[in-house]
């Protein structure tokens, strides 16, 4: 599994004494590459273009891409750069017409630092719909029952659209170590299932490759690769090929491949909760490049793979947690009606063991010690003991490999090989250990121990065998880890038993086990709260979805949903969990959802001070008023709402909300989450009282809050918020703006900076009919126009902005110079892919120019 390092550049894997491999600058010899400096002046090429374009790197090198590259191949080159996202994000081009004269050619672009690098390679043309395959694809791992049958199925997916001899879903566990959890075989090829690698096979260097490159292809194993001309810039500094598609790979690496008979190789990265969690790893038995589309089809189903691993791991470790913590509580309620259950490592074997799996287990409690299953002897479990007093910090404390920190322990790792110590106690310690016995009793080998193998440079080490042979030594004396949800259910369970002996050592009297009480009732209680909090995420999330209509809408709500428990959470912890002030509450939420519209929002009440858990509750009861109202009721027209509250004789808070001037009102039909939220919150939780009247004139509802979660009421008036919307200077504000773009996504971008600069309205055309249309029909303060639209180009659009005195901008793919604009000479054009600087700056010198030649003239406009 050796690989190469990010940069170009592969280093000997291996661990011999030998010095390092270096490969600078080599791509395969599939395609070409050209690299562009900011000024659009080749700066790289290599060294095989003549055998794509007919020119020479002497030819290219220096002078402009237009010599080597189409007008309308470089703009459409020029948009694709303009969706780039992020640093490592790369673009595609299928069946480009690139090169004059020469068939088309399948393209990647992407930036390497200021370098631009253009990627191009024959176009496979199939009639392949990549979509409509992905989306087959995924309809089939989401119908599959188990882990182990996603994982054979995803392997299966891929090997149909790549249509390699073998692909194995190749997963990493904690210390680097891989494993192959699943494959699919051409019929004859030996199975790798099963097999382990070492940590070193693929290091961390190739490993922050993998999550920056998600997508790697060996085409020929055999093929020479070709250099980048030149080698180094003038800087002395290689072209960084992180992203490159065509990067050639370290020998040592090609080494292992040609070790494993292995002609051509593929892989697709799995990442999971921004982590690398594995590899779709592909060998083919001769040469193979499968389409351009195809290898895009390929890296589309690996993330949808992906994220549908993320979303089922989640779902079986909140199930196992789940079931986990049933157990803990059931054996947690009988230790409480017999302590001496306790000390009984047999019986908790038992009750632990459908929780965290485990070989054998060891008590030490008191000074007393119980053993069962695979453990230690005595004096064995009492040097376990004794470790652990000196280097765990009264935390749940997990090993893979005990002798790493207790030498002696290699004599009973078949036995004992890990451990996770559950403390019981302070100083001194008492614990119940968990062991696992040593890992390899449970590994078998996987491929043909027969089969020769022919030895490269670099010897037998680079073989799967030997690999193997390599892990085996590597994890000798340990055992399989212990996950983190394990070690959370160990957490449980440690609360758990530390409740149980609080309560027994109350019954005892002694002044040591009360101290300890006090200690571990305020662990108990951090870890009730956030349980609590969890819980009521969970809650929010599960009935959020029930009710939502889209996975967008459901994002939205359940977002907003959160911050106003978020807003809540600050203002009653800004004095240390005390009671914050109501209209503080009403304030926010206002600002918040009604936004522009918080002057049609009147409040009127005493400065009234909330408990948390009522402050809390009143906030989503709140926000989801708040939220209709904006979206259905008085908010959503040119209606108002009123919110007053007084305290009654009792001391109770009486709040009345009322909505007036909107839209005609009536009861609805079903009830949803938020209906919910606002009719039962404030009885379940307060035990008080909520009333809603659904009259044609607007929403009225009347609430009650009981006088014991009111801390009281000051005398002094609450001083009222000033503004938030207070905009800063933007050179666009409160402008009707016209856009001219004919690609959807650079318009979608566009809309969201010229909304950013200030504008309030942006109407988008992708036409030259359409936008004298808008034109007509809309007086624009601003308009930023594509000059080349498809077979069009922008300009009657500008003369019609002319006429009537709009202040314009050009925005083209093609560079500033651009031709055939006739009067508009004058006029400031910005380059693809522009930012919000260069637009902020040409719409500011637009408009500032426009408003000179008025002046000039003395013709306002």
């Amino acid at each position: 599994m050796a690989d190469d390092n990010p940069a170009g550049f592969a280093v000997d894997l291996t661990n011999c004494d030998r010095e390092p491999i270096h490969v600078l600058g080599q791509i395969q010899p599939f395609g070409f590459l050209v690299a562009l400096g900011s000024d659009w002046l080749v700066a790289r090429v290599s060294n095989n273009i003549e055998a794509f374009t007919g020119k020479t790197p002497d030819m290219l090198l220096g002078r402009p891409i237009t010599e080597l590259v189409s007008d309308k191949a470089l703009h459409a080159i020029r948009n694709r750069l303009a969706m780039l996202r992020g640093p490592d994000a790369v673009e595609r081009l299928f069946a480009q017409p690139l090169v004059d004269g020469r068939p088309p050619f399948d393209v990647a672009v992407h930036m390497s630092g200021d370098t631009i690098v253009i990627e191009a390679e024959p176009a496979i043309v199939e009639d392949l719909e990549a979509a409509a395959v992905v989306r087959a694809m995924v309809t089939r791992l989401g119908q599959s029952d188990t882990m182990a049958t996603f994982l054979r199925e995803g392997a299966r997916q891929v090997r149909a659209i790549t249509g390699f001899d073998r692909v194995m879903v190749y997963r990493f566990d904690e210390q680097g170590s891989g494993e192959v959890v699943a494959e699919a075989l051409q019929p004859g090829v030996d199975s790798f299932l099963g097999l382990h690698y070492p940590a070193s096979d693929i290091p961390a260097q190739a490993r922050t490759l993998y999550m920056r490159s998600v997508f790697r292809i060996i085409a020929d194993v055999g093929a020479q690769p070709v250099p980048i001309l030149p080698m180094l810039d003038p800087r002395g500094a290689a072209l960084d090929q992180s992203l490159s598609v065509l990067r050639a790979v370290s020998p040592i690496h090609i080494e292992y491949l040609k070790n494993m008979g292995v002609a051509a190789s593929l892989s697709i990265s799995i990442i999971v909760g921004g982590k690398l969690w594995g590899l779709f790893a592909c060998h083919h038995y001769a040469p193979r490049l499968p389409s351009f589309a195809n290898r895009t089809a390929a890296e589309l189903l690996g993330q949808m793979f992906s994220l549908m691993l993320e979303s089922r791991e989640r779902r079986e470790a909140a199930d196992y947690e789940t079931r986990a913590r049933n157990v803990a509580d059931r054996m947690m309620a009988t230790v409480a009606q017999d302590g001496d259950l306790l000390s009984n490592a047999p019986w908790i074997g038992d009750m632990i063991v459908d929780t965290i799996p485990a070989d054998g287990v060891g008590v030490y409690l008191n000074g007393a010690i119980s053993l069962s299953g695979l453990a230690p002897n005595h004096a064995e479990f009492e040097a376990i003991v004794a470790m652990l007093n000196r280097i765990a910090d009264n935390e749940v404390f997990a090993l893979d490999s005990i002798q790493s920190v207790l030498p002696e322990a290699a004599r009973y790792a078949d036995r004992a090989a890990g451990l996770i110590a559950i403390p019981l106690s302070r100083k001194p310690r008492d614990y119940v250990v968990l062991f696992r016995s040593e890992r390899l009793r449970s590994v078998r080998w996987a491929g043909n121990p027969e089969k020769a193998v022919e030895y490269g440079p670099s010897g037998a080490r680079l073989t799967p065998r030997k690999s193997f042979e390599a892990w085996s030594e590597l994890v000798k004396g340990s055992s399989v880890p212990f996950s983190a949800a394990e070690r959370r259910v160990a957490n449980t369970l440690k609360t758990g038993m530390l409740e149980v002996l609080v309560r027994l050592s109350d019954t005892a009297g002694e002044e040591r086990q009360r101290a300890n009480e006090r200690q571990e009732l305020l662990i108990a209680e951090l870890n009730h709260r956030v349980r609590n909090i969890l819980s009521l995420i969970r809650g929010l999330i599960s009935q959020t979805r029930d009710s939502a209509e889209s996975v967008e809408g459901f994002i939205g709500t359940l977002e907003h949903r959160i911050q106003a428990l978020a807003r809540a959470h600050d203002q009653v912890t800004s004095d240390r969990w005390g009671p914050a002030r109501l209209f503080d509450l009403i304030e926010i939420e206002t600002g918040a959802y009604a936004g522009l519209q918080r002057d049609r929002v009147k409040i009127d009440g005493p400065n009234v001070l909330l408990h948390p858990v009522a402050f809390t509750t009143l906030a989503l009861v709140m926000h989801e008023l708040m939220t209709n109202a904006a979206k259905y009721g008085a908010l959503s027209d040119s209606g108002e709402v009123l919110i007053r509250w007084t305290i009654d004789p009792e001391g109770s808070l009486l709040l009345d909300w009322t909505e007036r001037g909107g839209p005609a009102v009536t009861a609805p039909t079903r009830r949803g989450f938020g209906s919910t939220i606002i009719e039962r919150s404030i009885p379940y939780d307060l035990g008080g009282t909520a009333e809603l009247n659904y009259r044609l004139a607007g929403l009225e509802a009347h609430f009650c809050v009981p006088s014991r979660h009111v801390a009281g009421v000051s005398e002094a008036k609450p001083a009222a918020r000033s503004s938030e919307e207070q905009a800063h200077a933007k050179p666009l504000k409160s402008c009707a703006v016209l856009l001219v773009e004919d690609s959807m996504i650079i318009a979608l971008d566009g809309e969201d900076a010229l909304r950013a600069l200030g504008a309030v309205q942006v109407v988008t055309t992708g036409t030259v009919a359409r936008a004298l249309a808008a034109i007509e029909q809309t007086d624009f303060d601003f308009a930023l126009l594509d000059f080349n639209l498809g077979n069009e180009t922008s300009a009657p659009v500008a003369d019609a902005l002319a006429r009537r005195g709009i202040p314009f901008a050009f925005a083209t793919g093609y560079g500033e110079a651009i031709g055939d604009i006739g009067r508009h000479q004058s006029v400031i054009t910005i380059s693809k892919p522009y930012g919000p600087r260069q637009l902020a700056t040409a719409a500011a010198h637009a408009i500032a120019h426009r408003a000179e030649d008025q002046a000039g003239v003395n013709t306002p406009r």
